[in-house]
């Protein structure tokens, strides 16, 4: 069995385990619509999900569409965002990236991966997490910290361009699973495998873990 050989098997091991471990691995950002988990991932940038799930319901009851929030006054976001870190950046990003919702795309977030990265303070991430959690579109996967650390641990990706470790694992992973994945290495990397120290024996991925202890 060739080295391709052994590293496909192992991938589709690690894959169903996983699938075991995390059946109904979802985005951990609530959000009731498409523009709230835009607002949500926006928010998200170097800043922690729990943070984020706990300004947002404040700020979509002030701002619950694009129209509103583009209207806004910058003072006025700033005051419930603050706690969210870079939040005069974030600021411009809602009420820029608001203002192009309504004038260009109807007031409805766009669905297509060149129409949301024209978007202020959206990039391929975000604009995965939109499609793939938002409108069920698998145009990529999202590829995060927790990600970027697991897909080398897992010995998925040795890059460490998030980019390049998208593509890699689009050709690891069968297209139907790339939504889900993203969430349940989420899922695994605020859990067992921790950045700082991996609790392996924790771990149900251990035996198939080329770099376990990491």
């Amino acid at each position: 069995m060739s080295g391709t050989e052994i590293k496909d098997k192992r991938v589709k091991l690690i894959l169903a385990g996983l699938r075991e471990l995390y059946p109904d691995a979802g985005c951990a950002l609530e959000h009731k619509n498409v523009f709230e988990l835009l607002a949500a991932t926006i928010l998200s940038a170097q800043c922690t999900d729990e943070r984020v799930n706990k300004i947002t319901p404040g700020l979509f009851a002030k701002y619950p569409d694009p129209a509103s929030m583009a209207e806004a006054e910058p003072e006025d976001i700033e005051k419930i965002i603050r706690s969210a870190g870079f939040y005069k950046s974030k600021v411009r990003s809602l009420k820029e990236a608001s203002a192009a919702i309504v004038k260009n795309f109807g007031g409805k977030v766009p669905r297509t991966m060149e129409e949301l990265i024209s978007l202020r303070g959206v990039a391929r991430k975000t604009a995965n997490v939109v499609m793939g959690t938002g409108y069920g579109i698998a145009a990529g996967i999202v590829v995060d910290t927790h990600v970027k650390r697991l897909s080398f641990r897992l010995g998925f990706s040795s890059d460490g361009d998030p980019v390049k470790i998208e593509k890699t694992l689009m050709k690891l992973v069968p297209k139907d699973m790339w939504i889900w994945l993203s969430h349940a290495l989420i899922m695994h990397g605020r859990g067992p495998c921790g950045a700082r120290q991996p609790r392996c024996g924790e771990c149900g991925l251990s035996a198939l873990c080329p770099k376990k202890g990491l």
